[in-house]
């Protein structure tokens, strides 16, 4: 696969306010991150959330991805990941649109065949099979890509059905928005493979649970499993394919007191495979570097997002790599 140059993107857990989030969206496109991130969950603290090992997230994800574009000039505004299970695909497509002309083309859209098991529950929404909710997906994606290409709507699917109109307003990037689809099971990775402009490869949540288990299904092995099921849906297409993955354990020297052994013991990872772990950044700034470099090389991922607790000591490795 030709080597993309790398983009790095911010993903918001912790912002509570206009003031926080404000001040996120800012900081975050001065120190040369590509987007800000969010995802796309509702139900605050309680009994429902609490065995998931999910946090809170206090925004939703469509005023606050408007008022980051609002507020900044250059950063892209996406959702990791929109989960069609909440969504009216026809209003999920008109808003999405909506966000890119207003930003004037900065939306990246992030959808997801949902997995939170409790939070459909809490909200009182039919919690599907697997097949049906990426089936759902699938659908989905195919109703924005009508939308979005401005033209006469006529969908017949199983579970999305429109017809006799043509999506407004329309976006601004051309051909449309890139689309991101994300998972970390066989059958939604080899959607994205086939339909997905950016393919986000995560953690198979299948357990509804968010854990060390969890994540020990995305060890090294494992994510070059995936990037196969990514190519046997993409095929000819495979290269023109954006591959992105979360950091959601990073340890820079110097910059926490976090460490390798900290991070091994929670992921239940010996020190080798943390080392090999493609979610875990653990290191000195140049040796971060040479790792994602190195990672680049053997799965063909260039798009890096890490928490925003970790943005300011992981801006040293933006403004080395961005656009490298």
């Amino acid at each position: 696969m030709s080597q993309r140059p790398f983009r790095f993107a911010c993903q918001a857990y912790k912002a509570t306010s206009r003031k926080e989030w404000v001040e996120l969206a800012r900081r975050v496109e001065a120190q040369g991150f590509s987007a800000l991130h969010v995802a796309d969950h509702y139900i605050g603290p309680g009994a429902a959330l609490e065995p998931t090992g999910h946090g809170v997230q206090t925004l939703a994800a469509i005023p606050a991805m408007a008022v980051a574009a609002e507020v900044t000039t250059t950063l892209r505004v996406g959702s990791r990941l929109f989960c069609v299970g909440y969504h009216q695909p026809v209003v999920l497509a008109k808003e999405a649109a909506t966000l890119d002309l207003l930003s004037e083309g900065r939306l990246e859209l992030g959808l997801g065949a949902g997995w939170l098991d409790r939070e459909y529950a809490a909200m009182g929404i039919p919690f599907p099979s697997a097949p049906d909710r990426i089936e759902l997906l699938s659908e989905t994606v195919d109703l924005i890509s009508q939308c979005f290409a401005c033209g006469p709507v006529e969908l017949a699917g199983r579970q999305v059905r429109a017809s006799g109109f043509t999506a407004v307003p329309a976006p601004v990037q051309s051909p449309r928005p890139p689309i991101m689809i994300g998972g970390g099971g066989r059958r939604v990775l080899t959607l994205a493979g086939q339909k997905a402009d950016i393919v986000s490869i995560n953690f198979n949540n299948a357990s509804g649970t968010v854990g060390a288990a969890s994540a020990r299904s995305s060890t090294a092995e494992q994510t070059a499993a995936k990037i196969d099921w990514i190519r046997a849906g993409a095929g000819d297409r495979f290269e023109q394919l954006e591959l992105e993955i979360g950091a959601y354990f990073v340890a820079i020297h110097g910059s926490s007191g976090l460490t390798a052994m900290d991070l091994g013991n929670r992921l239940q990872l010996t020190p080798e495979q943390l080392a090999e772990f493609p979610h875990a950044l653990v290191g000195s700034v140049e040796e971060i570097c040479e790792t994602l470099q190195r990672r680049r090389e053997e799965y063909g991922i260039s798009y890096i997002t890490v928490g925003d607790a970790v943005a300011d000591s992981f801006a040293p490795i933006v403004e080395r790599l961005a656009g490298q």
